[in-house]
């Protein structure tokens, strides 16, 4: 599977438990670490942890289970890494907080419609 589909798979998961401010940016010109971050929010820990779950859940169907997931338990920036594909959920502070979009300008903002 390549990396384009799992962040359309990525992105049907969090959009399936309500995410809000979904993100895609594309960094594979401007880093090796991977394609594609995805950036979505939750309004509380349990909604972010049920994101968490169904990301983890589609993409492992679809034989690409996470290589590392961090922050799973606190639930306020969870990192969920598929190698090529990096979802990154937050709560609303933490988001506005570590300003993911900013530190990764350099990158292409994808929209969400050219993935589906």
């Amino acid at each position: 599977m390549d990396s384009l589909e799992m962040a359309k798979l990525a992105i049907e998961a969090l959009e399936d438990k309500k995410a809000e401010d979904i993100r895609v940016i594309d960094i594979s010109e401007v880093s090796v670490l991977a394609d594609y971050f995805i950036i979505a929010g939750g309004n509380n820990p349990s909604q972010i942890q049920a994101m968490c779950n169904q990301v983890e859940e589609k993409l492992g169907r679809a034989g690409a289970p996470p290589k590392q997931i961090e922050g799973y338990d606190t639930a306020n920036w969870v990192l969920l890494d598929f190698g090529d594909v990096i979802v990154h959920i937050f709560d609303k502070e933490n988001r506005l907080l570590y300003n993911l979009e900013r530190i990764w300008r350099d990158g292409k903002q994808v929209e969400l419609d050219t993935i589906k």
